[in-house]
Formats: C-alpha cells, structure tokens, sequence
C-alpha cells in the first residue's frame, strides 16, 4: 500500500535537484555515477540515462530507485517521493503545453491511432474512488486498456507507439505510488505495471532505443517479482534476451534459460510454447541445431495442448503460424534452407499484408533461406518485397534486415534481378 500525505512536498526535493546534490556531493560526473550503477545492476548504464533522470526528462523507476538508494545510502521511501514530486511538477508543465501537445500527436496520427482502437489519454483521477482511494476494479480496467494499447503493435512500428506506452506506464506508476488500496488490488496494480513496462520497452526496442528498452525490461522484472506473477517475471526474462542478442550482450541463452526455468508448474500452453520458442531462437543464432530442435519441439507440443482456460493477453498473438514461423527462421539462421522455407512458406501464405512490420521480418528470413539454398534471383525478388512492406514503418528492424540482405546478394550483382535491388537499396 502506498499513501502521499496533502503536504508530502514539504521538504522533499525533485529527484533531479536531488539526484545532481548528491552526485556532485560525491564528486562524481554523470558519467562516473552510471559506471558505480552498472556495476551495481550488472550491465551498463549510458550516462544519457543518469542525465534524463537531472532533467526529468525520464524518472527512475523502482528498480532503478533501489540501485539509487544503495548507491547513495538514502532511504528508498525518499526517492520514491522526490519521484512522485517531479511528476507532480511535470505533470503542471504538461498542462500549460497540451495545445501543442496535441497538435505535435494530430501530426504523428497517434490520436487517430488511439481513436481506432477505443483509447484516450489516461486520466488516473477517474480511477480514483474517493480521495487516493484505488478500487478493486481498477486492475481490470487497467488491464483492458492495456490489452487494446497492445494491439496497436501489430500494425505500427515502436516509433509511433512508444510515447502513448511510455504515459500509460507512467500513469499506471504514478496511481500505485500515490494511491491507497488494498493488498490484492497493490499486486493487481504491479502485474498490470509489468505489462506495460514491457511495452515501452518492447516499443523502444523495435525503434532502436535499446538503453531504454533494458530499462523498461528491468522495471517489468522488478514489477512482475513484486507482483509474484512468475510468467511475467519469464516473459520480462525472455524481452532482456532477445535484447541482447540484438547488441551482441552474449547472455541471451541465459536470459532465455532462466526465462523457461521460472515457469510454474500451472503455466498455461501457450505461454510455455513461447517462452520454449525465445529459447529456441537463442539456440539457433549462436549456432546450436540440437538444442534449437528441441525446444522447438517442446513450442510445438505446447502450443496444440488443450487449455482449460485462455492464456494472459500478452500472449495473445501466439498461435501456430507464429511456432512455424520460429522454425522457418531458427533453421534459416542455421542455413537449412530445405527444413526453414517450408515452415516459413506455409504459415506466410496466411499473414496478411496489414500487419507490415512482421511480415517483412519474416520474409527476410525466407529470402536468407533461398539465398542458401541457391535461389538467387527469388531471394532478390523477397528482398524487393521486403523493401515494399517497410515503407513508412516507424520501426529500424525490417529495413536494417532488408540492408543485410542486400550486402549477402553483391556478389551476384550481375544479376539483373540484384542489380536492380542493389540500385533501389542506394536510394
């Protein structure tokens, strides 16, 4: 249970202010401080990160404010205050800009975005019954404004939804930090915390922010722990390990190991068939068949398992195509072209157009396979196709998978199917 006192202001300051005094009363730089804190956490900490935290441009959330705490020897409680207080401060700067506000979302079609899908701006103070008082619906209504936002990903990039994800989150944030509830509502608060760090961070990572994207991870661990929802706490796992194999960290087999190992033996099928199929793409990028194989046969086992009750939402886009199309890319980073097209030709021909991000992704990996397989020309023409679906998407992930494509097919650019791509990849 959290409570803020009508005066707690009173004596307390800004984190940023904060933040800086201390910093500087240690004669530390920024720089120096995210060296103390990546040691702490284990991986590195950019100094943007402690620079956006003195502006409030960002504001450290739980995970981080522990890692504060120790570092400083100040009480979390503190923190968490001066964090509530800059919100609160933040929160009169937005007001006094929301007519610009609104235009700068007009011209980035968010609001269109939002409108389509049933979504407003979050208001927390609707949610609250009587003073800071938090019902005990108010998770569920949460939960179903986090499902429609969710939705929102299959069809725009991280570049357009990562602003509306990161305010819902700190919305939700600001609402268990400042309210009054009930144990059981307080976990209900910090599941819905964790699916929305996740994604943030899953929006910031598909826009190529990736010091953000660990920071959100690290916020939705910290939340699904505290929530004690253990598939959460393995899905958060599995986000840090398809992280780092995207920055080359080289614990992405560990993440994703840890990620299965926390399952508990209730977890529903379709959340142990996607956990078992990061695994197995973990396997496949650093060069293991047999132990992709394998988890990719437990994917496959799981996701045709009857389930007496439907799977948490944020699994929702999970289903068979989606274990197919694992297979077809995990045998495609292996070069078995003749066990990866098949897979990814059958489950493609049923992925519709609309969902462009995706589809261009996984074509990409269809093109790698015949490229293997020795079809140059038609790995040319997916290429080409590639190209078409990442038009105007908010996302880097489609267009820098279309660019390797391109340098694997120079060598055949006498080929006038390559020729021509190699030409329309300069522009």
């Amino acid at each position: 249970m959290a409570m803020m006192t009508p005066n707690e202001g009173d004596g307390v300051e800004p984190i940023g202010p904060l933040l800086r005094r201390l910093r500087v009363a240690g004669g530390r730089t920024q720089e120096g401080l995210a060296a103390d804190l990546s040691v702490r956490r284990g991986y590195p900490l950019e100094q943007g990160s402690v620079s956006r935290w003195e502006t409030h441009e960002r504001l450290p959330g739980p995970a981080s404010r522990a890692l504060l705490a120790a570092e400083f020897g100040v009480p979390e409680e503190e923190l968490r205050r001066a964090v509530a207080l800059a919100r609160r401060l933040r929160r009169q700067e937005q007001r006094n800009q929301s007519d610009q506000e609104n235009d700068v979302f007009d011209r980035r079609g968010f609001m269109s975005v939002s409108a389509g899908a049933g979504i407003a701006v979050i208001q927390p103070s609707s949610l609250l019954s009587s003073g800071r008082r938090i019902g005990a619906d108010v998770p569920r209504q949460l939960s179903q404004r986090t499902a429609r936002l969710r939705r929102l990903d299959d069809f725009v990039g991280g570049g357009d939804t990562y602003q509306m994800y990161v305010r819902e989150l700190e919305a939700t944030t600001r609402l268990a930090d400042e309210g009054v509830y009930s144990e059981a509502t307080g976990q209900g608060l910090r599941g819905i915390i964790a699916e929305q760090a996740q994604l943030a961070g899953w929006a910031a990572y598909d826009a190529g922010n990736y010091d953000d994207a660990r920071g959100h991870y690290m916020t939705a661990l910290a939340a699904s722990r505290a929530a004690e929802d253990s598939s959460l706490e393995a899905n958060s796992l599995a986000f840090l390990a398809y992280l780092e194999w995207t920055v080359g960290g080289g614990s992405g087999i560990r993440f994703a190991t840890a990620a299965y190992e926390a399952l508990g033996s209730g977890t529903a099928p379709v959340v142990r068939a996607l956990l078992a199929d990061r695994l197995a793409w973990q396997q496949a990028t650093a060069g293991n068949p047999r132990e992709a194989d394998y988890a990719l046969g437990i994917a496959e086992e799981a996701i045709h398992e009857h389930a007496d009750e439907p799977g948490p939402d944020w699994a929702y886009w999970v289903d068979s195509d989606e274990i197919a199309i694992m297979t077809g890319r995990c045998w495609a980073e292996l070069h078995r072209p003749l066990r990866a097209i098949p897979a990814l030709e059958d489950a493609l021909g049923r992925y519709d157009d609309s969902r462009s991000r995706d589809k261009a992704l996984y074509l990409s990996w269809l093109a790698a396979a015949y490229l293997d397989a020795g079809e140059i020309e038609h790995a040319a023409a997916i290429t080409a196709r590639v190209f078409d679906l990442s038009e105007g998407l908010a996302s880097i992930r489609p267009k820098g998978r279309a660019r390797l494509m391109v340098k694997r097919l120079e060598p055949h650019r006498s080929l006038a199917p390559v020729g021509a791509l190699l030409e329309r990849a300069k522009g």
